[in-house]
């Protein structure tokens, strides 16, 4: 049995300026972390030469054979059977998905998912990939053969685990991990509250408006990635020196710009869930993500955060508490046993103990 889990990520400046469409032409930059919200696969090997799939959040299952020949775009399991096609993996193994955030929440569960079931198969295969290649090989798979309209932040950012700013380039991407002192990340920690506005959306269309518009170089639209990618460096600052009211500020600033870039981002009633935040106290904050829905990040005093949570609590929305989390895609159980015995744990071999040979 395997077990391998991958955080989600909370973005807080530079987002899309990690599509191609931009940083080949501009240089992207984008200031992330990871947070103790899992994706997890448990791996099982069959004793058969299918492939079976369960998912704990679809509530159904998938076996499936000969899956080079397989149209699984736009399905429910089009991720796994991208990795599996990827990886040219026909092999018996039963693979158990389960999320702790649902998709669609702007927090990067869908890299999350690939980059987790591509390092499960990996590491079973042997193939055991960089955290650099689990990046680069789930970017492939969601553009390439997936065909979805996506930057690379989310797959280095669950991949890698921790805060970063993330530098991408032609040439490739340069991380320069933020090493906040302990104290401070608590602070930061219990600072920042994320409230899930009830809307999980499909991110895509809005990023393939924001991907169209960067290569058709559309003014507003590349300007405003300009200045969202000029706060990542303001923001690592305030973060290192500890001024977190300027942080809030950043994020309040980065939110007026982002909007800028579609009128799909936000909307009458996200607009008023954040003057209500504000009203009570908050000082910054953003829609993760794409927009149009999915987690409301906010910055706020500790002593504030009380009234903030009356007032959101109008509009119906429920809060998630969150630490933040250091590692990305790991292996948290490997026990070659299951997948050794084909009685799978039924059959036992004791070997006697000094004590019990000299019949202590």
């Amino acid at each position: 049995m395997l077990i391998v889990r991958t955080p989600v990520r909370v973005s807080f400046a530079g987002g899309g300026t990690d599509f191609p469409s931009y940083y080949e032409e501009h240089g992207g930059m984008v200031l992330s972390t990871t947070i103790d919200k899992y994706f997890y696969t448990v791996l099982t090997e069959r004793e058969d030469r299918q492939t079976q799939i369960i998912s704990s959040d679809l509530k159904t299952l998938e076996t499936c054979e000969q899956i080079e020949k397989m149209k699984f775009q736009g399905s429910d399991f089009e991720i796994p059977f991208a990795v599996l096609r990827h990886l040219r993996c026909e092999v018996g193994v039963n693979l158990f998905l389960a999320s702790e955030v649902p998709p669609g929440t702007g927090l990067g569960s869908s890299a999350a998912v690939c980059v987790n079931i591509l390092k499960t198969l990996s590491v079973f295969l042997g193939q055991d990939l960089s955290e650099e290649d689990l990046a680069e090989t789930a970017f492939h798979i969601a553009r390439t053969i997936l065909k979805k309209p996506v930057g690379k932040q989310d797959e280095y950012a669950v991949a890698l685990g921790g805060m970063n700013v993330l530098k991408f380039h032609r040439d490739g991407v340069d991380v320069e991990p933020l090493r906040l002192p302990e104290e401070l990340l608590l602070d930061l920690e219990q600072n920042l509250m994320l409230f899930f506005t009830g809307n999980s959306r499909d991110s895509y269309e809005i990023l393939q408006e924001q991907d169209r518009s960067t290569q058709q170089r559309e003014h507003v639209v590349v300007e405003s990635l300009t200045k969202l990618k000029e706060l990542v460096l303001p923001m690592r600052d305030a973060l290192l020196s500890a001024d977190l009211d300027e942080f809030a500020g950043l994020l309040d600033r980065g939110w007026m710009i982002k909007k800028r870039i579609s009128g799909r981002i936000s909307n009458a009633r996200i607009d008023r869930i954040y003057e209500v935040a504000k009203s009570r106290g908050a000082l910054g904050g953003k829609i993760a993500g794409a927009g149009g829905g999915g987690f409301l990040l906010l910055c706020c005093e500790r002593e504030k955060q009380a009234k903030v949570r009356e007032g959101l609590a109008e509009f119906g929305l429920k809060e998630m508490t969150f630490h933040f989390d250091s590692g990305g895609a790991r292996v948290v159980y490997d026990d070659p046993f299951f997948d050794l015995d084909s009685r799978r744990g039924m059959r036992w071999t004791f070997t006697p103990t000094l004590e019990a040979t000299h019949g202590t």
